[in-house]
């Protein structure tokens, strides 16, 4: 199950995207898109200042 985003809280300010590990997470629309890649190591869930990603 990879880390879902929430994209109402969701900021667009990539900082998710430079956490990932394996870069998983791209931006689409302005908000954050978890791809499949994900390994389910939580780094964007620490690193999002909008607390919108969770695993």
């Amino acid at each position: 199950m990879a880390a879902k985003v929430n994209k109402e809280v969701c900021a667009g300010c990539e900082t998710c995207v430079g956490a990932c590990p394996v870069g998983a997470i791209t931006m689409v629309d302005g908000k954050a898109e978890v791809g499949g890649d994900c390994i389910e190591c939580g780094a964007c869930v620490g690193e999002c200042p909008c607390e919108a990603i969770s695993l």
